[in-house]
């Protein structure tokens, strides 16, 4: 489904080998992939289709959710990151998933919303 692409990018940018996630309807579906890039994934577009080469790891960023599943691929990502990920613009986060940082903490996540 094609609202599982973003958050399911962040998963596979750590799995070895490649993945390919193609979109069939929203044709601006990989703004979040410069984001993941800042974290150190290897993500190449090509047309509709994202091209992902799993790394070791990520590495703790600035990120933006630029929309609601981008939000929750950045926050994916963060959670598996090496260091702190700053995730910036979480009104879209809070859209779909309202409080989520409680909810992962439930799991035992380290994870805290900073308000400015």
């Amino acid at each position: 489904p094609t609202d599982v692409q973003q958050p399911m990018s962040a998963l596979l940018s750590v799995v070895p080998g490649k993945s390919l996630i193609a979109e069939s309807i929203w044709e601006s579906r990989h703004k979040h992939i410069d984001e993941l890039k800042k974290m150190g994934a290897t993500i190449k577009v090509e047309g509709r289709t994202a091209i992902v080469e799993g790394i070791d790891k990520l590495v703790g960023s600035k990120v933006i959710a630029t929309d609601l599943r981008a939000g929750a691929a950045m926050v994916i990502a963060g959670l598996i990151a090496e260091g702190v990920t700053e995730i910036l613009e979480i009104e879209h986060i809070d859209r779909g998933y309202p409080h989520i940082e409680n909810k992962f903490t439930a799991l035992g996540a380290d994870i805290v919303r900073v308000v400015e």
